[in-house]
């Protein structure tokens, strides 16, 4: 296999492959809402289709007590390796909808970037995977078998993925994972995300007086729970922005003077950074460059937050309630168990007795590290450097991908991450966008990584 033969291929099949991913961004397949349940099945129905189209041996929707599992492989050579890839076929809610430039179900390209929900996390990006199978075996060049895992519920904090592979270890059985759920520094400059964040998501619920009340009548004497949660939050950090919950950073693995280093040599432009948000200055713990506190530090970020009268014109009252959404991302060592507990036994100790507190927890998942001196991720380095032509950069994500602890545990391999989004591809945010030149050079990157792994 070369890279010349990879070419041709996708040169001959482009409009066909992009017409696909196309298709399956029309699918609005929103774990979150149980209105789209439908919606749900449709697109695990179209994942598999699209396997089986593109060579796979089998592919079958599997059942959980959530939302079904795509499950697909290509076996060619049980004594040769095995490559396990993993992604997701749900998206995150579309909202704010007016925030949108066009419909985030209806795809638009605009400058050769896709826009729509999913574009980039996680459709467009497993995408890649499955089209790359079709040209390994439409090329007779596949040089190992390849398992597929596509879940419908990693938005939602993958619920129902830990039965599944404990119930289904034979049959997910690999060598290695592989992920592309990720972002590369930019095309310029290729890099290989070493490691995860973990995650610890809760909620937390103010209740004053048992109904809403008139501010002029009854402010003054009534403990507002607007008021008091929002003071609740800015508690939660001291002048230098370190997290001031107790035990928070007791476990925390701090990265050493070696990978600071190496990290601060990845290409960064503040004011590139500054100008992409609109901002005016960066914001965040002392003591740390913008890129260690989005890779190797943990923090601790309000998602949502209402409570009283938030529609249009004015209506003066005093909530009966406020309710936040916080997330904690988590490094090394941290444990999401361990750190939720602290933060509900935190918002719960430091409420005032004018109010109630009731905190509820949603989902977490665990840090991750994978060793940049394994097999695997010199075959994914290699495969970069192949088709861009330069040495990726090892560098730490910012996101969480809550399966990865739970593969290496169950399944006792490790896992490689092959990111081809950017980190300003919107990701969860209004006009989501995938480059298609991001979606092409991945599918041509791909088959290294396979042809590598297998020597």
């Amino acid at each position: 296999m070369t890279q010349k033969m990879i070419g041709e291929y996708i040169d001959t099949h482009r409009e066909r492959f992009l017409n696909e991913l196309l298709d399956l961004l029309r699918i609005p397949s929103i774990s979150a809402r149980t209105e789209h349940q439908q919606d749900m099945l449709s697109c695990a129905e179209a994942v598999k289709k699209s396997l089986l189209e593109a060579g796979a041996d089998k592919a079958e929707v599997i059942s959980t007590a959530g939302h079904p599992i795509v499950y697909g492989e290509k076996i060619i050579d049980p004594s040769l390796p095995t490559v396990l890839v993993y992604g997701h076929y749900d998206v995150q809610p579309a909202d704010p909808l007016e925030l949108w430039h066009s419909g985030p179900f209806d795809p638009v390209i605009k400058d050769g970037k896709i826009f729509a929900r999913g574009a980039c996390d996680d459709k467009g990006q497993f995408y890649m995977h499955v089209k790359a199978l079709e040209i390994m075996v439409k090329t007779n060049s596949l040089k190992t078998n390849i398992k597929f895992c596509i879940e419908g519920e990693e938005e939602i904090g993958s619920p129902n993925l830990a039965k599944f592979v404990i119930n289904n270890r034979d049959l997910l059985s690999a060598d290695v994972v592989l992920i592309s759920d990720t972002a590369m520094i930019s095309m310029d400059t290729p890099s290989i995300d070493t490691g995860v964040r973990g995650l610890s998501y809760i909620e937390v619920e103010v209740t004053g007086p048992n109904r809403d009340l008139h501010s002029g009548v009854y402010g003054g004497a009534v403990a507002n729970p607007a008021t008091i949660l929002a003071k609740m939050i800015a508690s939660c950090h001291d002048e230098n922005n370190r997290i001031t919950i107790p035990g928070f950073y007791d476990d925390v693995l701090e990265a050493s003077t070696a990978e600071r280093t190496l990290l601060g040599k990845a290409p960064f432009d503040l004011e590139a950074f500054k100008e992409d948000l609109g901002i005016h200055e960066v914001h965040g713990e002392a003591g740390y460059t913008t890129n260690e506190r989005t890779g190797i530090r943990p923090t601790l970020e309000v998602n949502g937050i209402w409570g009283g009268y938030t529609g249009e014109g004015s209506k003066t009252v005093l909530p009966s309630k406020a309710t936040a959404k916080i997330s904690a991302r988590l490094v090394p060592n941290q444990s999401s168990q361990k750190i939720t507990g602290l933060l509900l036994e935190h918002f719960k100790k430091i409420a005032p007795p004018s109010v109630s507190v009731k905190v509820m927890e949603h989902h977490g998942g665990e840090p991750y590290l994978t060793p940049i001196d394994s097999k695997a991720y010199q075959a994914a380095a290699k495969a970069i450097e192949t088709t861009f032509g330069k040495s990726p950069v090892p560098v730490r994500g910012g996101g969480s991908i809550p399966i990865c602890s739970l593969f290496e545990k169950e399944l006792g391999i490790k896992i490689v991450f092959m990111g081809f989004g950017l980190d300003s591809d919107n990701l969860h945010s209004p006009n989501e966008k995938y480059d298609i030149f991001n979606f092409y050079k991945g599918i041509e990157t791909i088959p290294f990584f396979h042809q590598y792994f297998a020597e």
